[in-house]
């Protein structure tokens, strides 16, 4: 039965150890920190944590370079406090999920180190190696303008190495079996010790066979079946959640047709017609969006986010839709990265409350699990003046007391913001605490009203016409009941004119404000929405909901 699908309401809270909180003052956030900051997290309402990698690293690229992938990285405490923080957050009912980084290793891996020994080395075909130099040696960059080769020359192998990312980063060879065994123990070994499942990074890049010189290399499915399979066995609701920015007709393949891959993806598509519709008021690309990636298996479910630790991608829009992102939410040039996106936090994007609002409650209601970055709850901003993805990667601002309440050390992993409107003495969670009007306690409200709408998790939705180019209207229906929701997108009011005679929906109980709308003599209701405004409705007779209960 789908109602046993954990993941298909969840609302799942994404952090990084290192900037969330930190309890023993060296600058650097641990689990100690995390632990006591999970009655927060359960007071909002959240009910899965997914921790960026946390495991030891030279940490060159936030921690995604690995080195050891059983262990704990001792800025952040002990494998101990690891199964301390796990028991805490059981204790809450709140799930965790962590990154599985097994695409490449760090190039200080004892695996790599190995490796590149000798050519009879044990690890050896662990990577992937060329004698000559290959011909494709600068192309298929993911960090364009930063990341100059996808094959750098290694003096103690005597060969090329590949890497899909920085040249510190050593692709696994995905083909050689005993990787895939290694993979299937890393997996147990973390199931072992009470994770609820795996962000599974770079999926398309994991499972991709390259050879020097291939124009397309081939993509193993069957790989991520496999260890979809394993995972299962070990533990039944234990689930993959994949990043995988591909196109909707390349969906069905990470999927699996039968449900049998990856049981949750992140929307990148939605996600990035969502901005453009934020950006423009248009949308008829975001409906056409969420039409081409209907989920199609039950079992199946997407992953809707605003923003996320990496950079606002617009690589799937036209390069007209691109500029006008561009122009309205990262005009300036040290604003944008890699030539398709946009290294800003959400709430200084959008620039004011009404939109900031507006985008969390479209996300919230799009048929999928809605993914909250931390600090995004109480509108944080970025630092501009840091390097690449670092912009967006700065402590939480937890009181305006120094550091923000993240640290007592002096010098953080990361600069916290204390200049300008998004400092940390006047954006914090003390103070919005405190405050009954501000984002936290509407983000909070928000959360609770998208677990008591679990139509958007388990139910068939249509997009219905609202006769305005500037409205979404999305309908929800599951076991007799059924949600209504509208999003305006324009910076005027508007009143939109819906006829549901057919489904019989005389009543729309307004599940925000104590307002109901019954429907005129013709069976027309009328909504009205103000500039970004947005509204949700039960549909008819509530009473057999609260019989069930």
């Amino acid at each position: 039965m789908t109602e046993e699908l954990w993941y298909k309401n969840a609302v799942i809270y994404s952090l990084d150890l290192e900037t969330f909180m930190d309890y023993n003052g060296d600058g650097v956030g641990d689990f100690q920190g995390l632990a006591r900051r999970l009655d927060y997290l359960h007071a909002m309402g959240i009910d899965t944590v997914w921790l960026a990698p946390f495991q030891p690293t030279p940490n060159k690229d936030n921690g995604y370079d690995v080195m050891d992938f059983y262990g704990v990285d001792q800025r952040h405490g002990s494998s101990g406090n690891f199964v301390e923080f796990m028991h805490q957050a059981k204790k809450r009912g709140i799930k965790v999920i962590i990154d599985l980084v097994v695409n490449h290793t760090s190039d200080q891996h004892p695996w790599f180190q190995d490796a590149r020994s000798s050519k009879d080395a044990k690890h050896r075909d662990w990577y992937v190696w060329s004698e000559k130099k290959p011909s494709d040696w600068d192309e298929g960059m993911v960090f364009p303008g930063v990341q100059h080769a996808t094959w750098t020359y290694d003096k103690k192998a005597k060969a090329y190495y590949y890497h899909r990312f920085y040249n510190f980063q050593p692709d696994l060879n995905i083909d050689n079996p005993e990787v895939r065994e290694e993979i299937m123990r890393i997996i147990g070994f973390w199931l072992e010790l009470g994770v609820a499942g795996f962000r599974v990074d770079a999926v398309p890049f994991l499972i991709e066979t390259p050879a020097p010189g291939a124009a397309k290399p081939e993509l193993k499915f069957d790989y991520l079946r496999q260890m979809s399979r394993f995972m299962q066995w070990r533990q039944g609701d234990a689930i993959f959640l994949g990043e995988a920015n591909v196109l909707p007709e390349e969906t069905k393949k990470y999927f699996g047709e039968e449900g049998e891959g990856i049981h949750m993806m992140f929307n990148f598509y939605v996600n990035q017609h969502l901005f453009y519709a934020l950006a423009s008021g248009e949308i008829e690309p975001l409906k056409e969006a969420l039409e081409s990636t209907r989920m199609t298996h039950p079992t199946s479910q997407w992953a809707h986010f605003l923003r996320n630790h990496d950079e606002l991608d617009l690589g799937r829009l036209t390069e007209e839709q691109r500029q006008k992102v561009f122009a309205r939410f990262g005009p300036e040039k040290h604003m944008q990265l890699y030539d398709r996106g946009i290294r800003r936090r959400l709430s200084p994007m959008l620039g004011n409350r009404q939109q900031t609002e507006l985008a969390y409650s479209l996300m919230f209601s799009l048929p999928g699990a809605p993914v909250i970055r931390y600090g995004d709850e109480i509108g944080m901003g970025e630092d501009l003046s840091l390097n690449e993805r670092d912009a967006v990667r700065t402590p939480m601002q937890w009181s305006a007391e120094k550091q923000a309440g993240f640290s007592e050390a002096d010098k953080l992993i990361h600069p916290v913001i204390d200049k300008g409107p998004y400092a940390y003495k006047h954006v914090n969670v003390e103070t919005q605490r405190r405050e009954p009007d501000s984002l936290l306690n509407w983000m909070t409200t928000m959360i609770r009203l998208r677990q008591e709408c679990t139509e958007i998790g388990w139910g068939d939705w249509q997009l219905l016409e609202s006769g305005n180019p500037c409205v979404l209207c999305m309908h929800y229906s599951w076991q007799g009941s059924s949600l209504l929701i509208f999003h305006n997108f324009d910076e005027r009011a508007h009143e939109v004119v819906l006829n549901l005679k057919e489904k019989e929906e005389h009543r729309l109980i307004d599940l925000m404000k104590n307002e109901e709308s019954t429907a005129d003599e013709k069976g027309r209701h009328y909504i009205t929405l103000e500039a970004y405004g947005y509204r949700w409705f039960r549909a008819g007779d509530l009473s057999h909901l609260l019989q069930k209960g």
